[in-house]
């Protein structure tokens, strides 16, 4: 994306007029292939990165200037890696994913959780648990996303962050049918549908990360709410 577009791109959510009711259907959320998601992540992809090293950067330059020191964090839809600057220091990093293996492998991690949100979407911690909540690329698998956002603000304390980071790349066949119908910039404004309507935060804002010019990266976007 252009820096002459990049401005309409984070001015998204400021301007975002939200309907009165949960605007997406039951299809919304269909996927291509409805098979168990264990089976699909049963095989470990460790050192597997799903966006390209230039987004990885961005990424982690983001967090770098935007993550709080010694943080409670909690790392949602996890693998082996948090994307973490290397002199982050946190109190503690809980991460949740789909695969033992990947998470072991995660580094960073203080504790591990694996849970399908698409099975189970409560998440197993106490109210007013963490400063930080963080999903990377995995928004758009998420079938259950409204229950998700009301849990995240559950477990993040009063002025905490959650940062929902994604790019244009998925599994097709995993994705939700809204996400693979529609753009980066709707891409946006649906994760600012899912903070608003939990009802937990605060207006959700949008950043372009611009990884690379001229399209010669993936994109990577990051919408961000603090927790009411």
């Amino acid at each position: 994306m252009s820096n002459r577009q990049t401005p309409s791109m984070e001015r998204v959510l400021q301007r975002a007029q939200y309907p009165d009711q949960w605007p997406f259907s039951a299809r919304d959320f269909s996927r291509a292939d409805e098979s168990s998601d264990s089976y699909f992540y049963l095989q470990p992809r460790v050192g597997v990165f799903h966006i390209d090293d230039q987004a990885v950067r961005a990424l982690t330059r983001f967090y770098a200037s935007n993550l709080p020191q010694r943080a409670d964090l909690l790392d949602l839809c996890s693998s082996w890696v948090s994307h973490l600057p290397d002199n982050y220091e946190a109190n503690s990093v809980t991460i949740l994913g789909m695969n033992q293996d990947e998470l072991d492998a995660n580094t960073r991690a203080t504790k591990r959780v694996v849970q399908d949100l698409n099975k189970h979407p409560t998440l197993p911690f106490a109210d007013d648990s963490f400063d930080v909540v963080t999903n990377v690329v995995s928004v758009d698998y998420l079938t259950k996303p409204l229950e998700v956002f009301k849990e995240m603000g559950r477990v993040l304390r009063p002025g905490g962050k959650a940062l929902i980071s994604f790019s244009n790349r998925c599994f097709p066949t995993k994705a939700i049918d809204i996400w693979c119908r529609t753009s980066d910039m709707e891409h946006v404004f649906i994760v600012g549908c899912y903070f608003h309507y939990s009802g937990a935060f605060e207006r959700a804002r949008a950043h372009d990360l611009k990884p690379g010019l001229f399209g010669l990266s993936d994109p990577m976007y990051v919408v961000e709410a603090t927790a009411k």
